[in-house]
């Protein structure tokens, strides 16, 4: 882990098995499969709804500041609390938790690498016991960092007329317009396939290794920048279809190799490919 821009962002399951009770950490499992959790989790760990705990109920959006202050307050977390989050799906969820929390400005946080399903295929420690921790006073934070780290329809647009770093992180043949969504996937409704004009095609699986962990600083560097041409200093948008498969890459960049302006354009292609108008692309 040395090698990356920021290896404190990770731990790995040796060091977690041997700090479940460490002072001021809460861990949060938020998984793709939101029943996952009841079938046996990290002892101490809370359970994260990406759908119900941090999307608003009635509006595309997230939940407000004073939402996001009840949510952690409920889960014992405190402003200065570290949060390690792991699930499924090689930190899909976790990593989309992750960057929700740095959404409202929460800047201690940690992914654990591997995930759920290293920790599970080590036959570590699991429970079906539901923590309960005194509710914390969390601060509403001021704002949320919309314009910091997301980007919205009319700045990915710009970014591609400006022919700027656009990371279209699914899966190729959504890249080329074959298919709309994953075959064992919900269909969210997307009128037309194709991908975003001047993107490049960076699938999210390429920065992980067979068992969930992330690879190393240096074949993310031979991926990102020599391969999609990437250079640090950047401006950089990645998208997928819904936001979390784009959080996964948006956690690499920014965390393991160091890259100080990355935004998560979490529409993606469910709002791209159905807004009237919008530009596509199709082919490789």
């Amino acid at each position: 882990m040395s090698s990356y821009a920021h290896p404190e962002a990770l731990v790995s399951t040796e060091w977690l098995a041997e700090h479940l009770n460490e002072p001021n950490t809460r861990i949060v499992e938020s998984n793709e499969d939101v029943l996952l959790y009841s079938t046996g989790h990290i002892p101490g760990a809370v359970h994260i709804d990406w759908r119900s705990d941090l999307q608003d109920q009635t509006v595309r959006d997230y939940i407000s500041p004073e939402g996001f202050a009840e949510l952690c307050a409920k889960n014992g977390i405190d402003k200065d609390t570290t949060v390690i989050f792991y699930g499924d799906k090689s930190n899909w969820w976790a990593t989309y938790a992750l960057w929700a929390f740095r959404l409202f400005g929460h800047e201690n946080v940690k992914i654990l690498d591997g995930g759920r399903d290293k920790w599970v295929a080590e036959n570590r420690e699991t429970t079906r016991e539901i923590p309960s921790f005194p509710p914390t006073a969390y601060p509403v934070p001021p704002k949320r960092r919309d314009d910091e780290i997301r980007a919205f329809y009319e700045d990915a647009l710009a970014q591609s007329q400006a022919r700027k770093p656009l990371i279209d992180v699914r899966s190729p043949g959504e890249f080329i317009g074959e298919v709309t969504h994953m075959p064992e996937y919900p269909q969210e409704g997307v009128l037309r396939g194709g991908h975003v004009p001047g993107a490049k095609s960076v699938p999210w699986k390429r920065a992980a290794n067979t068992d969930g962990t992330f690879k190393s600083a240096d074949e993310l560097r031979d991926i990102y920048e020599g391969e999609a041409g990437l250079k640090p200093g950047e401006d950089v948008v990645a998208y997928c279809r819904i936001g979390e498969r784009s959080s996964h890459t948006w956690f690499v960049l920014t965390y393991l190799l160091g890259y100080e302006k990355v935004r998560n354009y979490d529409g993606s292609w469910t709002e791209w490919g159905n807004r009237v108008r919008s530009p596509i692309e199709k082919g490789a």
